[in-house]
């Protein structure tokens, strides 16, 4: 006998009412599809845990606790103690998680010692998160220091195995610097022939989208491991809003997807509370690590970059009012770089701050990205000059955004090297040979060396990262990379390294 459509769909309304009913009221109906990519070993801590921003007496620890219905608050126990067995522990504390931060769980712990290794792990709902290390920063000269430099993982171009790598080495920090996520729907920028899609499935635009991907993105083991083991220092790019993002908009934010404010606030708010990074007044930041180097953080998408431009051609390009780092941070970053007594400077720089040219390369046709320092000329040269003016040495810019790896006399007019630029390609997002012969994109790294005599290495083929050794006298960059993507490995090689002393800005 035929039932109608209408009977199937009134029985329908019925069972999912009984089902309804026979849940508490505080839980959905219809599970996250994110629930299917948790490791039911580590509940409720789900998403791993993590430390960040250190200072020589204090670092950020970092958790979220995933309940099994939605509850309004959560009490969680957090440890740090000075052994991995937490038979000493030296600082306890209850705090409270909350719907209202997404569950996330944020500790500045201070009154710690220099230069030293803590561990630390959290207590909620009855279970014990894994231990995690963390360091401090030191107060005292070193006899070296070590920083795995990282930008760029998509979650749809494979698994974060150079992550894995990083957690393996022994570092002071890992820096970050920028697009820890990818905000596109599923298909739009990725792989997914590996079965790794996006959630949500469409754009990132509000609150609970960018939520989601961040702790979609935390899933991932090499993401969890090096996080486990290392404090990280991070700086947003542009796709943790939105592609090619400034202060007042982006490329990829259309007038359908609302009001870009709210969706801008929306993306920090999740930043903010899904990574290890200290709430301050301002994103940009520094991190004395004692006589040998201070790391600057620098803000260039939020804090003052102005409307890019379309073509060098535009008759605002040379402006003096076009910015990259807004007034108040440009200054800023001028005082810190003449008053620093470190003997390295060390930029966490977003975007390539050298003059490139690029024609017929990889912007169609154009000779500069204008997405980068390129296209804003007056304030990158208000920069170099203050940089020769006042004698400043031993500058080194690291940069990521491009997917590739650099190693880079920056020049100035004077000619003069100025200082030494070391991009880090991507972790995991698309680079020159995604859909491309590894031949053509060899030919065409050529040619850009041809066109750029100060640019001494150039890899657009490889995913991996930067490892910067510091020294009194001396500092030592490493390119590694990775063999695969499509699957968890732990394979790597040592692409490339350089040498460069101190006072030189030569490469080696």
């Amino acid at each position: 006998m035929k039932i109608s459509s209408l009977i199937l769909n009134l029985l329908l309304v019925i069972v999912l009412i009984a089902c309804q009913s026979k849940r508490p009221t505080n839980t959905p109906i219809f599970p996250d599809p994110i629930t299917l990519l948790y490791d039911n070993s580590l509940k409720p801590f789900y998403h791993g845990i993590a430390s960040g921003d250190p200072l020589p007496d204090r670092v950020i620890i970092w958790t979220r606790v995933t309940p099994d219905d939605s509850v309004e608050t959560i009490p969680v126990k957090w440890e740090v103690a000075s052994d991995d067995t937490f038979t000493t522990v030296i600082k306890s504390d209850i705090v409270t998680t909350s719907v209202a931060r997404d569950y996330t769980v944020k500790v500045d712990v201070d009154g710690l010692q220099a230069d030293q290794y803590y561990y630390y792990r959290f207590s909620a709902l009855g279970k014990t998160s894994a231990a995690g290390r963390t360091k401090t920063a030191p107060t005292i000269s070193k006899d070296s220091l070590h920083f795995a430099i990282v930008s760029c993982s998509n979650w749809e171009f494979g698994y974060f195995n150079p992550y894995d790598r990083i957690a393996a080495r022994e570092v002071d920090a890992v820096i970050h610097l920028g697009d820890f996520i990818y905000e596109y729907g599923v298909g739009v920028y990725g792989d997914t022939t590996i079965g790794r899609t996006h959630l949500p499935e469409h754009e990132c635009v509000s609150l609970q989208d960018y939520r989601t991907r961040y702790a979609q993105y935390h899933l991932d083991k090499g993401l969890q491991h090096a996080s486990q083991r290392h404090p990280f220092i991070t700086i947003w790019d542009d796709h943790e809003v939105a592609n090619n993002v400034y202060t007042e908009g982006a490329q990829n934010h259309q007038a359908s997807e609302g009001n870009f404010e709210k969706r801008k606030e929306a993306a920090k708010q999740a930043y903010y509370e899904w990574l290890p990074i200290r709430p301050g007044v301002k994103h940009y930041r520094s991190f004395s690590f004692g006589p040998l180097a201070e790391l600057i953080m620098l803000d260039e998408r939020l804090e003052g970059r102005t409307a890019p431009v379309d073509s060098v051609s535009d008759p605002t390009f040379q402006q003096e009012e076009r910015s990259m780092l807004g007034a108040d941070q440009l200054k800023w970053f001028e005082n810190h770089l003449k008053n620093s007594s470190a003997s390295w400077k060390i930029i966490g720089n977003q975007v390539v701050f050298s003059d490139l040219n690029i024609e017929g390369l990889y912007r169609n046709g154009m000779p500069k990205n204008l997405d980068a320092w390129d296209g804003y000329p007056a304030e990158k040269k208000r920069i170099e000059d203050f940089i020769v003016q006042n004698k400043l040495n031993d500058i080194v810019f690291i940069s990521g955004d491009t997917h590739a790896s650099w190693a880079i006399e920056v020049p100035h007019t004077s000619s003069k090297r100025l200082a030494i630029e070391l991009g880090t390609t991507s972790i995991s997002s698309g680079n020159g040979d995604e859909g491309n012969p590894v031949d053509s994109i060899k030919a065409k790294e050529d040619k850009l060396l041809k066109l750029n005599p100060h640019v001494r290495y150039l890899n657009n083929r490889d995913h991996g990262y930067l490892l910067l050794s510091l020294y009194s006298d001396k500092a030592k960059a490493e390119w590694f990379y990775v063999k695969t993507l499509r699957q968890v490995d732990d394979a790597e090689v040592l692409g490339k390294k350089f040498l460069f002393t101190s006072r030189t800005n030569s490469l080696k």
